[in-house]
């Protein structure tokens, strides 16, 4: 399985930025990915601050 090749942080703030009412698309556009990928992350990363994800 490919390694991906954004951090735990990086994913978090991606999705914080999300919950701060930036459009989807837009998020998804800047950073690269779908928006299959962001909404799998925010199912993971939602309300947790990055020092909280180990």
């Amino acid at each position: 399985m490919k390694a991906s090749k954004f951090s735990d942080a990086q994913k978090a703030f991606i999705v914080k930025r999300g919950e701060e009412g930036v459009p989807v698309a837009e998020i998804c556009r800047e950073a690269g990915i779908s928006q299959a990928t962001y909404f799998n992350w925010r199912k993971k990363y939602a309300g947790l601050m990055p020092s909280e994800m180990k």
